[in-house]
């Protein structure tokens, strides 16, 4: 008797334990799921309860990513879904599939982390606030390893003249 979809996430949610947060943000000092490794330590898991897993982003009114889980031999399924913000920047759009990817994936499963942040990752910043000297040197130190996460972290804030000039003398364009 085939069990049922409800049945094989049950398993695998018993099976699966705590996710590594493996990948670092330098900004916010945290880790998190990168959203390939979390695929690549779920697809095991998912091949042994014969669940086919699918994220693709698709446009009705608005262009929402669905998270799609198939139980391959009854075509059951569960899904979940979040609305893609309004970018036009084509990078940023690119990192906000990733994000919402990753949120639905892990919420759809229940997953845990080894790590819990209390929500410290959940601070919103408001654009253009200003930023701190320490997080803006954190920000330019980082700026060799992680350039693109660099400039569209500090383009968030309004930066003071000082902060320019260090920019500058980095040769830091934003």
């Amino acid at each position: 008797m085939n069990k049922s979809i409800n049945e094989k996430l049950f398993a695998l949610q018993n099976e699966i334990g705590a996710i590594s947060k493996d990948a670092k943000n330098p900004f916010y000092k945290s880790k998190y799921f990168d959203i390939n490794s979390l695929i690549k330590q779920l697809q095991p898991l998912l091949e042994k309860h014969r669940l086919l897993l699918l994220q693709p982003p698709k446009a009705d009114n608005d262009v929402l990513v669905y998270t799609y889980i198939f139980c391959v031999d009854s075509g059951e399924f569960v899904e979940a879904s979040m609305k893609l913000p309004d970018l036009a920047d084509i990078q940023k759009l690119g990192g906000a599939v990733t994000y919402l990817r990753r949120y639905t994936l892990s919420s759809l499963l229940g997953l845990q982390s080894e790590e819990d942040d209390d929500g410290t990752s959940a601070k919103i910043v408001k654009q253009g606030s200003k930023l701190s000297q320490d997080l803006f040197m954190n920000a330019v130190n980082a700026y060799k390893s992680k350039p693109k996460e660099v400039k569209e972290y500090l383009r968030k804030y309004t930066l003071d003249e000082v902060q320019l000039n260090i920019l500058n003398k980095n040769k830091i364009v934003l």
